[in-house]
């Protein structure tokens, strides 16, 4: 599992830092800050609900829930699904993150759609080491089982 969120990780990074290669948006003007992509912004939001109490996650979770439904751009599909990805908050759902992030993902043309893919497929490989996991606790939990039996029937 902690491969997975390292290779998350690293992808994020990657894809972040791809984004700051932009060059500035008037070369003659140097005090002037390039624009901001919507990519950057969502990084920016991601790093920023990492350190939301819990409260303040539940009401954050709210807000882009409610932005989705009043909007359903591509922009509010990432955002809520971000949310929607964090682990360990009361709210996580990676079903509905991917259902979430799919349309943005098939929209090849959309300037998120690459950010769209990498969340997707690190949501499925998360939901698929979370079923490998239980899995094998499955397996130990019968071998415990069998164990216990032999052990009772030698006494």
């Amino acid at each position: 599992m902690r491969a997975g969120r390292l290779a998350c990780l690293a992808a994020a990074a990657v894809l972040a830092a791809g984004c700051a290669e932009q060059p500035p948006a008037d070369k003659t003007a140097p005090g002037i800050a390039r624009p901001v992509s919507d990519t950057d912004t969502l990084m920016g939001y991601y790093q920023g609900l990492k350190s939301l109490s819990a409260p303040d996650l539940a009401r954050e979770h709210e807000t882009a829930r409610q932005a989705l439904a009043r909007a359903r751009t591509d922009y509010n599909r990432v955002r809520y699904a971000m949310v929607l990805a964090l682990p360990n908050a009361a709210f996580t759902d990676e079903t509905r993150a991917l259902e979430t992030l799919e349309p943005v993902v098939k929209n090849t043309g959309g300037s998120l759609q690459p950010l769209a893919a990498l969340l997707s497929s690190q949501l499925q490989e998360r939901k698929r080491l979370d079923a490998n996991a239980q899995a094998l606790q499955q397996k130990l939990d019968a071998l415990r089982s069998l164990e216990r039996r032999m052990i009772e029937r030698k006494r």
